[in-house]
């Protein structure tokens, strides 16, 4: 998994992977934030907070191993991906909300990031040694041509030729879903050998965690009265966390394969899980429809 290949590999797909995102995203979907004020706030509380908290006590609780509890708080800090807005369309959420805190996350991506991977190490992992994700300039450096730099160039190609933007976009939605898929395999046979020992010692974590958040997502913008359908989105926006940019920063940044795991592992068991709880969320009452805009 450290190959060469690899480590070029994978920073080059989550780039095409960013500016699929780029394609999708305006300069009005920041000022939209002002349209979704309370969903927006809790979501983001709950995405910059409360996961990590979360996802700390769980494996503290479930005694994870130090490498894999490390790889889990990488992975609780990850902001959603383009699969939230897809289940968010299935499940009758607000997908324009979803671009909306996609765009945000992925900004504040660049510090919080580095910030709770930065605490995981040092308290689960502190001999990783120098591959860490910290707040020097250089590391910072890295995060930022990962995740920002790729959405800028997808928004700039949008606002200059709309028309070529038009024309990649569907391409590069597909190329995106296809290197979710490769990373995730890619990560998984890297550690062939030692993949069934890191589901049953990262699944339940997993699990719980992936489960958690989706629910969380919806039940806690709900309990402050924001709308269904903008709830739907905030569940898979927080339940639904971008695998990829995961496994990227643990290889490429970390330069560790191990720390890669639960994300892989997330990766494997997020689709079905996502799916099943946006099944349940229809069988608790039919979506209503999606308003052009509801504020709160």
């Amino acid at each position: 998994m450290n190959s060469p290949i690899i480590s070029a590999f994978l920073p080059a797909a989550v780039a095409l992977v960013m500016v699929g995102l780029g394609l999708s995203l305006t300069v009005q979907d920041f000022v939209n934030v002002k349209a979704h004020r309370r969903a927006a706030a809790v979501t983001m509380a709950l995405q910059l907070v409360v996961l990590p908290a979360l996802c700390f006590a769980l494996v503290v609780a479930l005694r994870v191993p130090p490498a894999l509890a490390a790889g889990m708080m990488l992975l609780s800090a990850s902001p959603g991906g383009t699969v939230s807005s897809l289940f968010s369309h299935l499940f009758g959420g607000d997908v324009a909300l979803n671009i909306t805190l996609t765009a945000v996350n992925s900004v504040i991506a660049v510090v919080s990031i580095p910030v709770v991977a930065n605490l995981g190490l040092h308290y689960f992992h502190p001999d990783l040694g120098t591959g860490q994700v910290s707040l020097q300039f250089g590391k910072m450096m890295e995060v930022f041509a990962i995740v920002l730099v790729p959405v800028a160039v997808g928004m700039a190609l949008r606002h200059f030729r709309p028309a070529l933007a038009s024309v990649l976009d569907r391409p590069v939605r597909i190329c995106s879903s296809a290197v979710l898929v490769l990373a995730v395999l890619g990560s998984a046979w890297s550690e062939r050998a030692n993949l069934p020992h890191y589901i049953v010692a990262v699944g339940p974590a997993v699990v719980v965690f992936c489960a958690l958040s989706l629910t969380l997502g919806f039940v806690v913008p709900r309990a402050v009265r924001v709308g269904r359908p903008q709830a739907v989105a905030a569940s898979f926006e927080i339940g639904a966390h971008n695998a990829t940019l995961a496994i990227t920063i643990a290889v490429s940044v970390l330069d560790s394969s191990t720390l890669a795991m639960p994300a892989a592992v997330y990766g494997l068991l997020m689709i079905p899980g996502a799916a099943l709880f946006g099944w349940a969320l229809t069988r608790c009452g039919e979506p209503t429809p999606v308003p052009a805009v509801q504020r709160g």
